[in-house]
């Protein structure tokens, strides 16, 4: 006589494997959520706060991005950061912003004015400071693939930017 001791026969039910994360989201595919959604103020007007210190609301998160609504008085700005290996898009919906960021050796710093209806994307090593400029309030939707674990700041110093501070989600 044999003694069958397959998991099935026995009650034992194999191991679970881990599911693996989604695949980001390409820097197009977050600029094509971030336009559409500055396109229907309806979603997120209402939720807009104006306030002296930089406000920001998460919209939506799932398994492979998420969505952040974020108003702007005039001079408030991020600082130069990253955005720990997520892939990102941010829209104008109302106003306009300026970024900031580092074109290399021989371009230096660059500065770009980003007005309403606008959209810029950007890959996982980019480091930018949004910023606005503007003598009016400004509202910006932001998307990250995958959802942001972590974001580094950094200070701009004669030799290049320099890491200052590293965050996570328990501080935003």
């Amino acid at each position: 006589m044999s003694l069958d001791l397959a998991p099935d026969r026995i009650g034992i039910l194999p191991t679970p494997q881990p599911t693996p994360a989604p695949a980001p989201l390409s820097p197009n595919a977050l600029r094509k959520i971030v336009r559409e959604l500055a396109e229907q103020p309806d979603q997120w007007l209402h939720r807009v706060r104006l306030a002296s210190d930089r406000w920001y609301e998460r919209l939506a998160l799932t398994d492979d991005h998420e969505v952040w609504l974020i108003s702007w008085l005039p001079g408030q700005s991020t600082g130069f950061h990253d955005h720990g290996g997520s892939r990102g898009a941010f829209a104008v919906a109302l106003g306009e912003v300026e970024e900031l960021s580092l074109g290399g050796a021989e371009q230096g710093l660059l500065i770009r004015r980003v007005p309403a209806g606008s959209a810029r994307a950007f890959g996982p090593e980019y480091l930018h400071d949004v910023r606005n400029t503007a003598p009016g309030p400004a509202v910006t939707i932001h998307a990250y693939s995958p959802p942001l674990s972590e974001i580094s700041r950094y200070e701009l110093r004669a030799g290049g930017l320099v890491r200052t501070a590293q965050e996570g989600p328990e501080q935003w």
